[in-house]
């Protein structure tokens, strides 16, 4: 974990970066759900970086609710990020404390992170579509504590 995240100081991004600085920076990092029908379309679609393909706001909060219980302190890095017409793409790194079973591993209070690449496609002022690959591999190491695991 020694990449450093980008410094994302309000007002300093275009609207489509700055809508994406407020999904990871304040509704992820706070689980603050409430922001949800701010940022996305009612029917947005949603590939998440462990995996699941949700459509809606209540499935998606779901997710929110399930990964950040699984992780105390649960935090989003943005390590870079791009922007094309109505898409804004980038490099991210997930962590927190593993509080709660996450892919069949049981609590070990250990600090895991995995990297993300999110994709955000832009209706208007709303995200329509959220595609994010993610290093699930990386981070079920980490839960088991393979050895090598930890180093980043």
């Amino acid at each position: 974990m020694h990449e450093t995240s980008l410094n994302l100081a309000k007002g300093g991004a275009s609207r489509q970066k700055e809508v994406v600085r407020v999904f990871y920076k304040e509704m992820w990092d706070h689980a603050d759900t409430a922001l949800v029908p701010q940022i996305f379309h009612p029917d947005f679609t949603f590939r998440g970086s462990l995996g699941p393909q949700l459509v809606g706001h209540q499935q998606f909060i779901g997710y929110v609710k399930l990964v950040t219980g699984a992780l105390d302190r649960y935090t989003s890095d943005i390590l870079a990020l791009g922007e094309d017409g109505n898409q804004v793409f980038g490099k991210l790194r997930f962590h927190g404390y593993h509080r709660k079973e996450l892919f069949g591993v049981q609590p070990t209070g250990r600090h895991v992170w995995w990297y993300g690449a999110p994709i955000f496609t832009f209706d208007g002022d709303l995200v329509r579509d959220l595609w994010v690959l993610g290093d699930i591999h990386g981070l079920i190491a980490r839960l088991k504590g393979a050895p090598g695991a930890q180093v980043a």
